[in-house]
């Protein structure tokens, strides 16, 4: 292995008081014991409930402790040793943070389930961390770990947040909490004692990753990974005990898990909400100052505006592109250090006052800024943001080290790129581009899989990411691609699709996904689907009517895509450029298995289900 490029702390990093990333706490059962005995009646998360005429509760580091101790004790009393696995199969919500924290102060090792994993890779994963007890959401959950218990031997018990118990394998969570309370009662150390003991070393997590190949894999994360991603991300100050974070991330995702770390560290609350189709209702009542998202919300909402402007026409549309215009304006002069005066400070306070301010508004209004990852962000949609007044800073890392390894800052945030590394992780590039990372958020390695973790950590700690990339002189890395994405086609010319996915994501308002194609052809093509929601808008304004595939399947829907790919296709390469499309007549999914839970294309499974398809581009 050879580098052409290795990388010191930015000037920033050597500032940063690194006293707090050496001291860092023992393990995620100490950080959370601490941050109560620090803030006992400060709020520490809401959560909705009350079904339809929903309310927000609220609850206490205390009031959390008192039921995460009592959890815990449960998992003991069924028999939970220290880095004993214990599955979650649930969506985001209070429980899923409860239970973690009832399986960290019991010692044991939290293995994620997605919930919208099928049946067979439930049982897999369920066995293959040899979990002894699985926490299951609801009937749904708890049926699918029904119907393959056979292949399950390990599982001893299966506790349900709001499913049905059986009176046998499955029980309530309430019961759990009152065996906990009985185990207590006679002996109330039982679970300081479990955290006293606790080593920065021992297994705490198994997140499987969604992939998009193949059997998941299960990636081994210590306490230490974890509390040292608490203690980088403050000591850099981004956060701080004032702010409010809006949670939905799915939690079986490392950017979930490490959303719901850094408030043991920082010590600010989590309203926690995992409905996707509530995110923008909730954010107006919430009213947060940051929040965790991937690239696709952000491709939503900035397609949701602009066409909605465009719908409305006229004197709005104007005044709307006018305001942006003036706000892009002035997040460059600030990106460069600058402020504006003058006419131009007296432009923004106009622009602000009739269009900006009322789309922060959609946002809550008190956004500080939003964190992108798991994905690339589109460069275009991330300036359209900043021209706003919402700042996002694209952020880098992956499962196998424990989310962040770089981000930007808000006081140097530069679009197009994931910024500078955490203060303790070190990146250096390879000859063939790719990027490697070490420190002490990197894994143990993949579970019961010694052959792969050495091929993707080296013997002197490196991880080899699969991502290829560039470091500049100043410490910004920028993600270009990822090295088993690049393909060649028959010319031997080589193609970057997600980098040309992402600029077309950017370009057009109305796409969802976007796949290029053209492995070892010709020439490039490319699927499309294209949004449900903003689709029916900008069928309403062009005279085109019918259900969701009549529109998407129209001449005109197909010539409105050819004018957006002839706009991508000017600033590609030759080679690069697309020569025909087929627009889906449904959009990808997760249940489909078209996405990954983090809304990444699954681009081997995509390719083959519509193989004929995307044949039918190169023949006739």
């Amino acid at each position: 292995m050879s580098t052409t490029t290795q990388r010191r702390a930015t000037a920033l990093d050597e500032r940063v008081n690194t006293t707090a990333i050496e001291g860092r706490a023992q393990s995620v059962a100490h950080l959370f014991r601490d941050r109560v005995a620090k803030t006992p009646d400060a709020e520490a998360f809401r959560f909705a409930e009350g079904g339809r005429t929903q309310t927000w509760k609220s609850v206490t580091w205390t009031e959390v402790r008192e039921r995460a101790y009592r959890l815990a004790a449960g998992l003991i009393a069924l028999g939970v040793g220290p880095e004993d696995r214990v599955a979650i199969a649930s969506s985001t919500r209070y429980e899923w943070a409860l239970t973690d924290l009832a399986v960290m102060c019991a010692g044991g090792a939290t293995t994620t389930i997605y919930p919208t994993t099928i049946a067979p890779d439930v049982s897999y994963i369920a066995a293959n961390s040899g979990s002894l007890v699985v926490f299951a959401e609801d009937d749904e959950q708890v049926a699918k770990l029904r119907d393959r218990r056979v292949d399950m031997p390990d599982v001893a018990r299966v506790v349900t947040f709001t499913g049905t118990p059986d009176g046998d394998w499955v029980i309530g969570l309430d019961e759990l909490e009152a065996m906990g309370v009985e185990l207590l009662a006679t002996n109330p150390s039982a679970v300081d004692d479990r955290i006293d003991a606790l080593q920065p070393d021992q297994l705490a997590t198994i997140i499987y990753t969604s992939g998009t190949t193949g059997r998941p894999k299960g990636v081994r994360l210590t306490h230490d990974a974890w509390t040292y991603e608490a203690a980088a991300v403050d000591a850099i100050g981004i956060l701080n005990r004032d702010d409010l974070q809006y949670l939905w991330l799915p939690l079986a995702h490392v950017f979930g898990k490490v959303l719901l770390t850094l408030p043991l560290q920082v010590g600010f609350p989590t309203a926690i909400d995992g409905r996707v189709d509530k995110i923008v209702d909730n954010l107006a009542v919430v009213q947060p100052t940051f929040m965790g998202a991937a690239p696709r919300i952000f491709e939503k909402a900035y397609g949701r505006i602009t066409t909605m402007m465009a719908k409305e026409g006229g004197l709005k549309e104007k005044l709307f592109h006018w305001s942006v215009s003036v706000g892009s304006e002035v997040a460059g002069m600030r990106a460069r250090g600058e402020e504006p005066s003058g006419m131009l400070a007296k432009k923004l306070a106009l622009a602000d006052k009739l269009v900006l301010h009322k789309v922060r508004g959609r946002f809550g209004g008190r956004i500080r800024f939003f964190i992108s990852g798991s994905a690339a962000l589109n460069r275009d949609i991330a300036t359209w943001f900043d021209s706003i007044g919402l700042t996002i800073l694209e952020g880098y890392g992956l499962t196998e080290t424990s989310a962040a390894s770089f981000v930007n800052r808000p006081s140097s945030n530069e679009i197009g790129t994931v910024g500078w590394a955490l203060p303790g992780t070190e990146a250096k590039i390879a000859e063939d581009g790719e990027v490697l990372l070490r420190g002490p958020g990197v894994m143990q390695g993949y579970h019961n899989k010694p052959d792969e973790t050495a091929e993707t950590k080296d013997a002197e700690g490196w991880l080899h990411t699969g991502d290829i990339g560039e470091l500049d002189d100043r410490g910004y890395l920028r993600i270009t691609d990822r090295k088993k994405d690049f393909f060649k086609t028959s010319s031997g010319k080589y193609v970057a699709p997600s980098m040309i996915e992402s600029t077309f994501k950017g370009i057009c308002p109305y796409v969802s996904q976007f796949m290029v194609y053209g492995a070892d052809h010709n020439f490039v093509t490319a699927l499309v689907t294209l949004d449900p929601d903003s689709i029916q808008d900008w069928a309403a304004n062009h005279g085109v009517s019918g259900s969701y595939r009549e529109i998407v399947t129209s001449k005109e829907a197909h010539d409105m895509v050819q004018v957006y790919i002839d706009t991508l296709n000017v600033n590609l390469n030759r080679w690069e450029q697309i020569k025909k499309f087929t627009i889906l007549d449904h959009d990808l999914t997760i249940e489909d298995g078209d996405l990954t839970p983090s809304l990444k294309l699954r681009r081997k499974a995509v390719s083959e289900k519509y193989q004929g398809m995307l044949d039918s581009h190169y023949t006739g």
